[in-house]
């Protein structure tokens, strides 16, 4: 069910979605965050699909602000989304125009959920320190995507010098099973000295960098970074050990072949996560994500960047 609210305010929208559960139950009350979406116009419908998704195993309350107005006069417009419309979630879609762009906190706190943590998602351009900004302060889970900016690899470096505790990149969330993978392979080699990692893939995608940046934080070896064109984010990851090569290649972006010096290969599915996917696995957690932070403020520096 999709309700309208042209000209509105917080106000009304919240007394109508007390009316909506009062009525008819048509919102539930086992929510267990407030999820905030800062997006475009373009990007929102996006969004909001992928927070349906995700809100099936995290039941919540979105509140997705289109950050595009367009007119001088200051106004509201407002849309309730329930039901099948909405996941498992309670999606309310607020348009502001005007000076309210400014005050974007004045219109997200009437709105939360009492006494539920809040995680503010940028699917696109970010700002350069995401616990300054209005909202984003208010939060216990900041998210961002470098991946979806401009100019990726620079927006992570500015993410970097404006981390604080509770951000986190859902670049650095494409690499959770490639992480898994590596620590596994490691474990399982009989032994010896790692002298040096190398992580290959697409040149602008910064889920490369970040895996790099792993790399040569929990190895302390020299780590490069081997930038593809035409390609889907990581695609292969080579350690030496001693004499012995452990390779991860991706190459199609389905499936992960394993080699390893004098062993058979295997393989594994492997895909390219989903937005919805990575963002389930980010309202997991609201506890502030440690590797992530030393990552992104000394593991970046250690591959040069």
């Amino acid at each position: 069910m999709i309700i309208d609210l042209p000209q509105t305010t917080t106000s009304a929208v919240n007394k109508r979605l007390v009316r909506l559960r009062d009525e008819g139950g048509a919102v539930a009350l086992g929510r267990v965050l407030t999820l905030v979406i800062e997006a475009s116009e373009d990007e929102l419908e996006d969004a909001i699909a992928a927070a349906n998704d995700a809100s099936r195993e995290h039941p919540c309350r979105v509140l997705a602000i289109s950050t595009s107005g367009r007119r001088r006069s200051t106004s509201l417009d407002a849309q309730i989304r329930v039901g099948g419309d909405a996941g498992a979630s309670e999606v309310v879609v607020l348009q502001p125009q005007g000076e309210l762009l400014e005050h974007l906190d004045t219109l997200v706190i009437p709105l939360l959920l009492p006494d539920a943590p809040i995680v503010v998602w940028w699917p696109g351009q970010a700002p350069q320190r995401p616990a300054d900004d209005a909202v984003g302060a208010m939060a216990q889970r900041r998210i961002t995507d470098s991946t979806t900016c401009a100019k990726p690899l620079d927006s992570l470096l500015s993410l970097r010098g404006g981390y604080e505790a509770g951000d986190t990149d859902l670049a650095w969330t494409r690499i959770t099973l490639w992480r898994g993978l590596l620590a596994a392979a490691l474990d399982e080699n009989p032994g010896g000295k790692i002298t040096r990692a190398e992580v290959e893939g697409d040149g602008k995608h910064t889920s490369v960098d970040l895996l790099a940046a792993w790399l040569a934080e929990q190895l302390r070896v020299p780590t490069e970074i081997v930038r593809r064109r035409g390609v889907d984010g990581v695609t292969a990851v080579r350690i030496w050990v001693g004499e012995t090569l452990i390779e991860l290649a991706r190459p199609d972006g389905k499936t992960v072949t394993i080699r390893q010096t004098g062993s058979p290969d295997r393989r594994l599915s492997l895909p390219l996560r989903q937005l919805n996917e990575c963002l389930a696995e980010e309202l997991r957690r609201l506890d502030p994500d440690e590797v992530y932070g030393r990552v992104l403020t000394k593991g970046l520096a250690r591959v040069g960047l």
